[in-house]
């Protein structure tokens, strides 16, 4: 059976590089129970009576961005000598050994590292970055020296520079928008069409030079600028 690795990575602008060797890699004993994995998305209009119009009936909620994703798992590391383990480290050795994977700090990265997280194909790649861990000690020698643990880790989706400006992109229109006015034409009509909110027309007009526009002259060329 495939077992859950997580491996450290080395973040560029484009891409996200996983290292080689035994020490950038952890490898678990014994497979999670499960995992969780969560996706979400933003919406403006949801928060709160501030993001309306007085007297709105009810929220319009209008796409922002997509969240991280999200992923959340707990293994077990032995020490017992019960479970088969070739390297037959103590609870200690493994905890340290993935500690320095996961949470430690990079001198060179001047950040915890990103991690590659996989698990059979189900959990083919998941690059993300630690946010929790907790560890339970459930088993004990006489001398007081730890035999199981149970680690509990949760991770959020690691990006590159180059992701995120693309989802910052996503968030408004990319490029400033030049319309010709055409008869029947209202400036709330126009800022629905390109920013699907049409209460931003009393903006564009100030930023056009606009002094009637309940009244659009066909013809007129109207700039739409990108706008949150």
């Amino acid at each position: 059976m495939a077992k859950l690795r997580i491996q450290r990575c080395k973040m560029g602008k484009s891409k996200i590089e996983p290292k080689k060797g035994p020490a950038n890699i952890f490898e678990a004993v014994i497979n999670p129970e499960s995992y969780s994995h969560n996706f979400g998305l933003n919406y403006t209009g949801t928060m709160g009576q501030g993001e309306n119009p007085i007297g709105s009936s009810a929220p319009v909620p209008k796409y922002a961005m997509a969240e991280p994703e999200k992923v959340s798992f707990s293994i077990i590391v032995d020490g017992t000598g019960v479970v088969p383990d070739k390297k037959k480290q103590t609870v200690a050795k493994q905890i340290e050994q993935l500690r320095k994977i996961v949470y430690d700090y990079d001198g060179d990265e001047h950040e915890p590292t990103a991690v590659k997280i996989m698990w059979g194909k189900g959990l083919k790649a998941f690059f993300g970055r630690l946010t929790s861990m907790s560890m339970d000690y459930t088993l004990f020698h006489p001398n007081g020296e730890a035999l199981r643990a149970k680690i509990k880790m949760d991770f959020i989706e690691a990006r590159t520079e180059a992701q995120e400006a693309l989802e910052a992109k996503r968030k408004s229109p990319d490029l400033t928008h030049v319309v010709q006015v055409v008869d029947g034409d209202t400036l709330p009509m126009l800022c629905h069409r390109i920013y699907k909110d049409a209460g931003k027309y009393l903006e564009i007009a100030a930023l056009n030079g606009l002094d009637n526009f309940r009244s659009l002259t066909p013809g007129t060329l109207l700039r739409f600028p990108p706008m949150r």
